[in-house]
């Protein structure tokens, strides 16, 4: 018999405590070792019970969820799920080194909730925990970006998918592209909700301009278009050049957004005018896709094994044979730059 996820919940709340306890030891893959109810608590019972993973939650007496991830991380590099209802929470505690988070739910989505977080308590078990520092995170300066003229490579498009541990990730590779980039969109799994709040971050670190897709938005030249959760983004063009769809849909490889609908769709759309980067995620969702952008003529990238939060989706991209060059993550950047020449 397989080794149980040994897993320790930190919440305030008795209730939900409990809850999670009866619900996550149902999972035939997971142990729940232990319980804490705040940050201090947490500290002993980590050094106690030695778990695999831990969910936490950010409002917490005493120390709250963000500050406890700073403290306990460089010392013990554990995979941590943060539980929140706050977009700007839950980006926070990622960069604090938290691997993942999911939406505190209502009570009428109790069931799903269990559900979709027990597979994310799977995937924690598996992903790299990293010393979260502005230099582990800094990209190499792409050298030939200051040569891209504005309006160069105006047919060009560039589609990025990611999910566990692609919020930090997309933002590393985001932040220093210039104004002239061509036009950029990008699946990131996240509930709905919490799109609108991360492209606004992204708006605010990025020389580009960021923000959550809406149905019928054109693709342009310094704009990043992020999908809004629950919605599927699909690009088209007509005589004025690309346009996204978002439209509501069942999930596809497990997920909407869909990180293979937008590639299917830029494969069929852009052609060998597309680049197509895959990072780091769980599960294969937009490796497909992303075979289908190659085949299509496209550029296509993928994030190496050893800078990856999670190297599942990258992984299963490169051994269909859809990435055409694989790369530690500060090098992507320039390595698209470069193939816009």
């Amino acid at each position: 018999m397989a080794k149980k996820i040994r897993l320790l919940i930190v919440d305030d709340s008795i209730i939900f405590r409990t809850m999670l306890t009866k619900s996550l030891n149902a999972f035939d893959e997971i142990e729940v070792v232990g319980t804490a109810s705040d940050a201090f608590e947490a500290k002993d019972k980590i050094i106690q019970l030695k778990p695999d993973v831990i969910t936490l939650d950010v409002e917490m007496p005493k120390l709250n969820g963000i500050d406890f991830l700073k403290q306990i991380l460089p010392k013990y590099p554990i995979p941590t799920i943060v539980v929140t209802s706050s977009p700007i929470n839950a980006f926070d505690a990622i960069s604090a080194g938290a691997v993942e988070f999911i939406k505190k739910p209502t009570r009428a989505e109790t069931d799903v909730f269990i559900a979709e977080l027990g597979k994310k308590v799977v995937i924690a078990s598996n992903a790299r925990v990293r010393r979260i520092s502005a230099a582990s995170l800094k990209t190499d300066a792409p050298m030939s970006i200051a040569a891209l003229a504005s309006g160069a490579g105006s047919k060009k498009i560039i589609a990025i998918g990611a999910s566990t541990g692609g919020t930090e990730a997309l933002a590393s590779v985001l932040e220093n592209l210039p104004k002239s980039t061509p036009g950029i969109i990008v699946v990131q799994h996240m509930p709905a909700g919490f799109t609108k709040m991360y492209a606004d971050r992204l708006n605010r670190v990025c020389n580009m301009d960021a923000r959550e897709a809406v149905d019928g938005d054109r693709v342009q030249q310094g704009l990043i278009l992020v999908a809004a959760g629950e919605f599927h983004l699909r690009l088209h063009k007509d005589a004025r050049g690309y346009y996204i769809s978002s439209k509501r849909g069942d999930k596809v490889s497990g997920h909407c957004p869909s990180v293979d609908v937008m590639f299917d769709s830029v494969a069929e759309v852009a052609k060998n005018n597309a680049i197509g980067i895959i990072l780091t995620g769980m599960g294969a969702d937009g490796a497909q896709g992303l075979l289908k952008m190659k085949k299509a003529g496209a550029y296509t990238i993928g994030q190496d094994k050893e800078t990856c939060v999670v190297y599942g989706m990258p992984m299963v991209a490169f051994n269909i044979g859809g990435v055409m060059k694989q790369a530690p993550l500060q090098a992507i950047p320039k390595i698209m730059m470069d193939s816009l020449k």
